[in-house]
């Protein structure tokens, strides 16, 4: 074995504050007791950079960052993402690369001074090929939804009046709800022409849609600058945003409510001072020199070095092929099977068509993250399908590849919840429609991203990346069954598992044009899959088209003897989904249309009058459609909580977890930052029988009074929306879009979800039928004959997800030659904050190191890493050392590893003023050279 040791000291001093754990959001607070969360590269890993909210919701998804470049290829102009932006220190967040976008790789790092509560944004421009580039960049995002109090308003800008043009170097937003100021400085100096050039729509894109002047849409305001680069050079912009405190609540830490319009005084003063003198004297002179929209006269640009871009990470898409000679784009499982069948393709054929598109389109910076995990052996189910069929198997889904969403338990794939607390977490068996949709002869060919436990029916955020919306890559795709949605809409799979406690088929169906069921309470069982509400939860489709929707009930809709919740829809279901399909079905029928359904929360009209336009398929069918009253309220919760009694069910089922007690899983700490609380739980714990009865009753007098409802209106169907308004953008808060739900989910009657058009701005938009208790393939039905008339579904636009070459690849032969090389590179030394003493707490620092290694196998280690001291005197815990990673199976080169130093103090630990340090051996060897 040879060794090539390497030595560090590492001294501890008392520099550097820790910042939040990897695996959270980042907060950083101002010293007013405001917070601003930062949308970084931890988890959920947005990594966009923009403020996700501050504490008093004066930034709802702001600062974010749009770019348009000549050329692009693919997803030009979307909210750029991927920057691996992490925390440095607790105030300094920096790239730790470039996202490439077109011929231009974009960094950005942002600087926040809490103690003036503002950030500065420095973003640089890259022209990475041999010509000028003239670029289009939009800064902006979110100040406010809907209309009203929560609509932002221009305060004040630098020319002393409220209309905001490209004179003004700075401008102040208000909103009344809110109460807190915000201002954008962008740009400092009247020497420096165009410190923007236009304003636009940020929610839409700023680059074609002109900033509103009323409503919702005013609320997503983007500043444009154009920047033309020579070839090799770099152009940067900085910006500087500032928020103030709530002048309608007391501040976070105490004290009396500020004075009305104090606050946006205050950010006033601070845009006009930071306009004035800017801060700059940190910045690189490789920076500060390439600056565009600030006057840099008086730095001293001639002996600047160049800009020092470092590591550059691309779109995957660019230059990716498929294996695969069969065209899965757009495919739906009718047309799979007949082409099946026919002997045009095969199973092996269309998994690898989708593992190549998941391969090209959902990982990397502009990836849409639907997908949590891949069956180890999908392409050998792919194989022993084919070799069934040709033995004479004639399961009904054989070998059609589907995917589940990421709370099915499934034995073969990890069961994760999307979140930390279950990472790792295997179960032992599949769940029950998991079971059946294996029976038919399917391939459950990975899981699919989601909302952590389902918790979110806005976006869907996860530990394993935010899913973004396959229509619009720059927007949410709806939760908590984002990954489903947007996984099925862009051709990943044939269709998915999702499941929905209060919008999570509709909505996300809704987002991407697809079709779902949530069926009468018991028409499918939710046996095997992670709860967010008890009774409340349904396990159901989303697939591209109600004939395969019909295809996938026939072989999930079957009773689970294990099951008790099930039991209300025995005797009810449907022997074959298939025989409702009848595109005479609405003659004669009578849909309502109830009062207030279709009245969007956010005051934009155009999808409202997109779908009323829609109504004309039902008339064209046959139907008559009418107004009719709002239906009845629901009754109140009967005691009980039954997101405890959800998992411990679900803990019942999953001996083999590694949870004994649903309050593990509910109060974790590993749990993303929206959802995480770790205080206590003092609930009511399991509930009885008799609660679990009551609101079983309860859902059922409902649906009882919701029948009598349609019967008094004569009505056979009641019809509600989809999404009733432009989708925000995927960093910002709730609410995400117009949202008024049906009773579906709130009384278990059945609901079928189905395509009708797009809205004003070319987003799809669905409509929701609605009936009484086991009406649903009735419903089904109607929705067929709906679409017969209508254009369907909406294929989702070709520059996101377009069909990817087919290549092919024979063998050829070079040679060459590589010295044996093994090379360990350290970072600066590591320091830890102040020791405390009388406080237990464990300190934790990490360093970056670098391997390269041309062996076929290399390992790390560490000598004893012993105690650190201070003279002759030591701490009395052991210094520990961690890698995150520690061995290699294949030569790399400049591969990264975080080297993490711990230091327990114990609260009776004595300390003695002054550093420690602890000089360490790390040694980097082989056994194959």
């Amino acid at each position: 074995m040879r060794r090539f040791p390497l030595a560090s000291a590492a001294a501890f001093a008392a520099l550097l504050a820790a910042s939040t754990p990897a695996w959270a959001w980042t907060t950083v607070t101002n010293s007013n007791g405001d917070t601003w969360n930062v949308n970084d590269a931890a988890d959920p890993g947005m990594d966009t950079g923009s403020i996700h909210n501050t504490g008093t919701n004066a930034l709802q998804g702001y600062g974010g960052l749009r770019v348009k470049v000549p050329g692009a290829p693919r997803m030009n102009g979307v909210l750029l993402r991927g920057f691996g932006l992490t925390a440095d220190s607790p105030t300094q967040y920096t790239s730790k690369k470039a996202v490439a976008l077109g011929g231009v790789a974009v960094k950005r790092s942002i600087a926040f001074n809490t103690a003036e509560a503002y950030a500065r944004y420095l973003d640089t421009f890259t022209n990475r090929t041999s010509a000028p580039i003239t670029i289009e960049v939009a800064f902006g995002g979110q100040l406010g939804y809907d209309t009203g109090t929560n609509q932002s308003a221009l305060a004040a800008t630098s020319s002393g009046d409220t209309a905001l043009t490209t004179a003004d170097k700075w401008a102040v937003s208000y909103s009344p709800s809110a109460g807190a100021g915000s201002a954008t400085v962008n740009g400092t100096s009247a020497t420096v022409p165009g410190t923007f050039d236009r304003t636009g729509n940020f929610l839409l894109g700023p680059f074609d849609h002109a900033l509103a002047t009323s409503g919702d849409h005013a609320n997503h305001i983007g500043y444009v600058n154009t920047i033309t680069i020579p070839a090799g050079a770099t152009k940067a912009l900085v910006r500087y945003v500032v928020t103030g405190l709530s002048e309608t609540r007391a501040p976070a830490g105490g004290g009396a409510v500020p004075a009305a319009g104090s606050q946006v005084a205050a950010v006033t003063a601070k845009a006009t001072a930071l306009a004035a003198a800017p801060p700059l004297g940190d910045l690189a002179p490789a920076e500060a020199c390439a600056l565009v929209n600030v006057d840099i006269s008086a730095i001293n640009c001639g002996a600047a070095p160049a800009y020092a871009l470092g590591p550059v990470v691309g779109d995957k898409a660019i230059g990716a092929t498929t294996s695969s000679p069969y065209n899965v784009v757009g495919k739906t499982i009718t047309q799979l099977i007949a082409d099946l069948k026919a002997g045009v393709t095969t199973s092996e054929q269309i998994t690898q068509a989708y593992l190549d598109r998941i391969a090209a389109y959902d990982r990397g910076p502009f990836g849409l993250n639907s997908m949590i995990t891949l069956a180890p052996d999908v392409m050998a189910q792919a194989k022993a399908a084919d070799a069934a069929r040709k033995a004479g198997d004639t399961r009904p889904l054989l070998g059609i590849p589907i995917v589940a969403k990421d709370l099915m338990s499934t034995k073969d794939m990890p069961t994760t919840g999307g979140s930390r607390v279950f990472e790792g977490f295997q179960s032992t068996t599949d769940a029950w429609q998991v079971i059946k949709i294996r029976e038919a002869g399917a391939i459950v060919m990975g899981k699919a991203n989601l909302a952590e436990y389902a918790n979110d029916g806005h976006f869907s955020p996860s530990a394993y990346g935010q899913v973004w919306n396959a229509y619009d890559p720059s927007k949410s795709p709806i939760g908590s069954s984002g990954g489903t949605a947007t996984a099925v809409a862009s051709s990943f799979a044939a269709a998915g598992f999702g499941t929905q406690t209060g919008d999570s088929l509709w909505g996300p169906s809704s987002a991407v044009s697809l079709v779902s069921l949530r069926g009468t309470d018991g028409m499918q069982s939710s046996g095997g899959t992670m709860p967010l509400t008890y009774i409340q939860d349904y396990v159901g489709w989303i697939a591209q088209s109600l004939p395969d929707l019909s295809l996938l009930l026939n072989a999930t809709a079957i009773d689970n003897p294990a099951d008790i919740l099930d039991d209300v829809s025995n005797g009810h279901r449907p022997a074959d989904w298939t025989a409702g399909l009848d595109e005479s079905a609405l003659v004669g029928k009578v849909i309502g249309v109830p009062a207030t359904a279709f009245d969007d929360p956010f005051g934009t009209p155009g999808t409202e009058a997109a779908m009323r336009e829609s109504f004309k398929h039902f008339v064209a069918a046959g139907a008559v459609v009418k107004e009719i009253p709002d239906p009845p309220a629901g009754p109140s919760s009967p005691p009980g909580d039954r997101g405890y009694e959800g998992w411990r069910q679900w803990l019942l089922e999953h001996p083999n977890a590694p949870y004994t007690d649903a309050a593990q899983i509910l109060r974790s700490p590993l749990r993303l930052p929206q959802f995480r609380n770790t205080t206590p739980y003092t609930g009511t714990g399991a509930m009885t029988l008799a609660q679990v009865r009551a609101f079983e009753a309860q859902r059922a007098e409902y649906r009882a009074r919701l029948a009598t409802w349609m019967d008094t209106n004569g009505v056979d169907a009641v019809v509600f929306p989809g999404q009733l308004s432009d989708i925000h953008l995927n960093d910002s808060i709730q609410p995400s879009f117009g949202r008024r739900d049906p009773q579906a989910s709130a009384a278990g009657v059945p609901n079928v979800i189905f395509p009708a058009g797009v809205n004003d701005h070319g987003q799809p938009i669905n409509l929701q039928l609605q009936g009484k208790a086991f009406d649903d393939l009735k419903l089904m039905g109607f929705a067929y004959a709906f679409e017969a008339k209508a254009r369907g579904r909406v294929a989702p636009p070709v520059d996101v997800t377009p069909v990817l070459p087919f290549a092919t690849s024979t063998g050829g032969t070079v040679g060459g030659t590589v010295p044996a090389t093994l090379s360990l590179s350290l970072g600066a030394p590591a320091t830890f904050g102040a020791f405390t003493p009388g406080v237990e707490k464990d300190y934790s620092v990490t360093s970056r190191a670098t391997v390269i290694s041309t062996a076929g196998d290399a390992a790390l280690s560490v000598s004893d890493p012993g105690h650190l001291v201070n003279g002759s005197f030591s701490l009395a815990e052991p210094l520990r050392v961690s890698f995150s990673k520690a061995s290699w199976t294949a030569p790399v080169s400049l591969d990264p590893v975080d080297i993490t130093f711990k230091q327990l103090i114990k609260a009776s630990d004595p300390l003695r003023t002054g550093s420690y340090s602890k000089t360490l051996t790390f040694t980097l060897s082989t056994t194959t050279p």
